[in-house]
């Protein structure tokens, strides 16, 4: 397996021979609207590598859901409507009505193209905020001779995803742990679910992602990795890529 950060949760990840992009962001600094009432516009950093670097020879397309940091008009209009696009049940008419023709909907575990999909639930914040965010889904990816990824998405630390990581016992585990708040409430993990996430899968590699690229994520990668020294958590354990990194488990 082999997973590239290419900026904020926009994945390169090439597993089992089937080369997959995830939640694809790929607009210029500045080209969406300001969300989550921070008035400043998104991205605030640019692509790390061309464009083409990113879409080529991509087989399929991974869509968490339809916020526009995690697909923005620019992959919309960049990405092949022939390109198979695997998404949240919530996302399926979206990306049918955008012009996409192949849209598998993630709403049971699938077998596509020799990988066991398994979609997971999350919840992107919690009270008032968590139904203004509505549906998001995580994914469990499995297939001979590679590590089972937990990709946990856009979701704050709850019962379930610990009891998926207790359930799955992941090799990798994907974190979104930038700390993105809307209305003063987190909405994807910060520093210290990152650690827990981390204590409750020992045997497990997490890959923290979704930093310093969107203006309402208020955790840093140096905050990060300070905790978790300081927590005791190795570099080993618990990997924090810059944009453009590629990590191979």
């Amino acid at each position: 397996m082999d997973l590239r950060l290419i900026r904020n949760a926009t994945l390169r990840l090439t597993y089992a021979g089937v080369e997959l992009l995830v939640d694809p962001m790929l607009g210029v600094v500045g080209s969406i609207r300001p969300m989550a009432g921070v008035q400043k516009r998104n991205p605030t950093v640019e692509l790390p590598c061309p464009i083409g670097e990113v879409l080529d020879g991509v087989e399929g397309v991974l869509v968490s859901h339809l916020h526009p940091d995690h697909l923005d008009d620019a992959a919309l209009g960049l990405l092949p409507r022939h390109l198979p696009v695997l998404g949240a049940p919530s996302t399926h008419a979206g990306l049918v009505e955008s012009g996409f023709e192949d849209v598998v909907e993630l709403a049971a575990p699938i077998r596509w193209r020799g990988l066991t999909i398994t979609p997971t639930i999350g919840h992107h914040g919690s009270g008032d905020v968590l139904a203004r965010m509505g549906e998001v889904i995580g994914v469990v990816l499995a297939a001979d001779g590679e590590p089972t990824i937990y990709w946990a998405g856009d979701t704050i630390l709850y019962p379930p995803v610990l009891e998926a990581i207790d359930s799955v016992r992941p090799d990798v585990i994907v974190t979104h742990s930038g700390g993105a708040a809307a209305g003063g409430v987190n909405i994807i993990m910060d520093a210290a679910d990152t650690l827990d996430v981390a204590r409750a899968a020992p045997w497990a590699t997490v890959i923290a992602v979704h930093f310093e690229a969107i203006a309402h994520c208020f955790a840093t990668r140096a905050e990060l990795r300070a905790a978790a020294d300081d927590a005791g958590v190795s570099a080993k354990r618990l990997l924090i890529p810059a944009d453009g990194e590629t990590i191979s488990v």
